[in-house]
């Protein structure tokens, strides 16, 4: 008897320990012992977040929250979540450069941390921070909704009861008011109408002649051959401007007859050379000096030459009346 109830009394307990682990492994009871990485963020408030709420990267469920505090040295509201070290068999890496942010995960209120991969971040270490983006509070979300929902309610009572019937009555007394000047408005705007759609006056001719069109056509078309011209004519332009900048180029390179002239500097030299020496020469002449300056500046020299123009002059003259030796003779007695 006494081994049977000490049996029973194994086997219960036993039964109890294995439906502990199995309601710890539903309920992830079992990560609190198992090692992890713990990682720190720092938020502006934690909204609806509670210990316990998943961690997740890429939708992935990599870890918990662990704690929630404040911490008043930055306040800010910090997040402890522990992090698996693998997944699977596979390494859970979070970078220096992830970014958390609380989000939730449907309409109940359900709240999470989401992680990032990070880019070329690397690989964080335990109790470390990662940079935290903010999501807008669901609270504040739903209170301006709140605050919309009131002004359209507000101005949906302006439009309705005696606000309502107020309005209407005072737009008929105006019509009814108005009622003659309002059918002659509409009798105009009819009988306008009703020209325009028959060509009459400016605007009718505008909609209804066909010529109008030809023309605006004609001249849209002109217009584009205009245009296409005037990028051909720039097309030119820009070529010669090419053109010419080569030019330029060739002749500050020292290149051709010009580009010799500007840049050739026994060409320069050989040319101050010339015109100071004609400069001397002009400066002579003008003082008399030498045959070409005497020539131009002796008197003398003027008078007889006009003198002996004059006296051959005389004796052309006389030649049409005497033969050969006589002209010969004159000539001769003429000018000695």
């Amino acid at each position: 008897m006494k081994n049977t109830l000490e049996t029973r009394l194994g086997l219960f307990v036993a039964l109890v320990m294995l439906a502990t682990f199995f309601v710890l492994v539903i309920l992830g009871g079992l990560e609190s012992f198992q090692p992890g990485l713990h990682v720190h963020a720092l938020f502006d408030g934690a909204q609806e977040l509670k210990v316990g709420d998943r961690v997740r990267m890429a939708g992935v469920e990599i870890g918990k929250v662990e704690k929630i505090s404040a911490d008043y040295t930055n306040n800010k509201v910090r997040v402890t979540m522990k992090i698996r070290k693998e997944i699977d068999h596979v390494p859970v890496v979070v970078k220096t450069d992830s970014t958390a942010t609380i989000k939730f995960a449907g309409l109940m209120g359900q709240s999470f941390v989401a992680l990032d991969f990070g880019t070329k971040g690397e690989p964080l270490k335990d109790a470390g921070f990662v940079a935290t983006a903010e999501q807008p509070d669901i609270s504040a979300v739903v209170k301006k909704l709140d605050i919309a929902v009131s002004g359209f309610t507000n101005v949906t009572k302006v439009f309705a009861g005696d606000s309502m019937n107020n309005l209407f009555s005072t737009l008929y007394d105006f019509i009814k008011r108005n009622s003659d000047p309002l059918t002659a408005t509409i009798s105009n705007l009819n009988s306008a109408s009703a020209q325009i759609a028959a060509g009459q006056g400016t605007i009718g001719k505008l909609i209804n002649d066909g010529t109008l069109y030809t023309n605006a056509l004609i001249t849209v078309s002109n217009l584009q051959a205009g245009i296409s011209n005037f990028q051909s004519t720039s097309d030119e332009i820009r070529a010669t401007v090419v053109e010419g900048r080569k030019v330029i180029e060739g002749i500050n390179a020292g290149q051709g007859t010009l580009g010799k002239l500007a840049k050739d500097e026994k060409l320069y030299t050989d040319t101050t050379a010339a015109m100071t020496n004609l400069k001397e020469i002009l400066e002579k002449m003008n003082n008399g000096q030498g045959t070409v300056g005497k020539l131009i500046n002796d008197q003398e020299f003027y008078k007889n030459a006009k003198l002996t123009l004059q006296k051959i002059d005389k004796a052309t003259e006389e030649l049409e009346d005497s033969g050969p030796l006589s002209v010969l003779n004159a000539v001769v007695g003429k000018l000695f």
